[in-house]
């Protein structure tokens, strides 16, 4: 190409404040500026920045001098001459239409990672984490919901051993079956049974006194060694840090999150896939003690009426509801 025309600039050496007023022209590929600083380089080693609205354009040297452009539209000339092209990223930036279809994108790329990443990772996670660090994780909350909203169990001590025997004496239908403990508590939140990271499986008087018979009270608690047994408090806790941080990233603020980490772990609901395997974990512990599965739909129905109640309390820990569906899984399970 020949020799372009003079383009003004403001040229910096990188290594102090000064301005220097010059010009840029273009010849046979070398890029020349002349004025109170003269020097050429070829325009292959210069990188030249993205176009923005309020912001001008640089031409950066190799050795970090640079240029800041005056006159605009001659530079994007001189651009268009010597062949240059702004990367595909730049060019959807300039474009609404490349920008929506970047939204899109991101999006759909974000919530695929959230549906399905997310699960995924929390429960490699939880699995690789050795069971004396879960525990300890865990350890704090039953002090917690003890402070909060359990109190003493009334139930007699003669009771609660049965049921503890009982359950000790039952097949679990794995050979890896999770340690755990079975702690009595009166509540505020109705009749409920959850298992605790910390292999604590909190089972409420008034659920034990809304069950017909202790063969739905083992059912339910099946159902918890389940939970158990696939750490799937666990990962909904790492899911939700894992949000709480990305959070902390965009918000720039943790407080608020640290503050209602108990908050949160006391109002985590388990996803279907969830419920469906500690389901199955309780099926077939069911199957294994010769116990009729007529028992857990029996337990999940009696659950389900007390929910229906319209008491608050009653659904503040209900992180398994159950659901006519599941009923009918496990009625085709017999």
């Amino acid at each position: 190409m020949a020799i372009s025309a003079p383009i003004s600039a403001i040229y910096f050496d990188g290594k102090t404040s000064r301005a220097h007023r010059v010009t840029l022209t273009v010849d046979a590929e070398i890029a020349s500026i002349a004025g109170d600083v003269e020097r050429s380089c070829p325009i292959g080693e210069l990188r030249v920045s993205e176009r923005a609205r309020h912001t001008r354009r640089k031409v950066t040297f190799p050795d970090d001098a640079y240029l800041e452009v005056q006159d605009e539209p001659a530079f994007d000339a001189l651009l268009a001459e010597t062949g240059y092209r702004d990367s595909t990223v730049v060019r959807m930036q300039q474009s609404w239409r490349g920008a929506l279809i970047a939204f899109v994108i991101t999006v759909a790329v974000l919530l695929l990672a959230y549906l399905y990443g997310l699960p995924l990772a929390a429960e490699a996670v939880a699995k690789a984490l050795p069971e004396k660090v879960e525990r300890s994780i865990g350890s704090g909350m039953l002090d917690f919901l003890d402070h909060k909203i359990l109190r003493p169990s009334t139930l007699p001590p003669a009771r609660q051993a049965t049921i503890v025997e009982r359950f000790r004496l039952l097949t679990t239908p794995r050979p890896d079956a999770p340690d755990y403990t079975i702690v009595f508590r009166k509540s505020r939140i109705g009749p409920n049974a959850f298992a605790l990271p910390s292999g604590q499986i909190i089972l409420t008087d008034e659920l034990v006194e809304l069950m017909g018979n202790d063969e739905q009270i083992l059912g339910i608690l099946a159902h918890e060694l389940g939970h158990l047994h696939e750490r799937h408090l666990m990962r909904r806790i790492i899911q939700s840090s894992a949000i709480g941080a990305v959070a902390t990233v965009i918000f720039g603020d943790a407080s608020a999150i640290v503050a209602n980490i108990p908050t949160l772990m006391l109002d985590m609901k388990y996803s279907r896939d969830a419920e469906r395997e500690a389901d199955d974990y309780a099926i077939a512990m069911m199957k294994a003690n010769g116990i009729p599965l007529t028992q857990l739909i029996a337990s999940f129905d009696k659950l389900k009426a007390a929910a229906g109640n319209g008491d608050e309390l009653s659904s503040y820990l209900s992180s398994h509801p159950p659901t006519t569906e599941r009923m009918a899984r496990i009625e085709q399970a017999r």
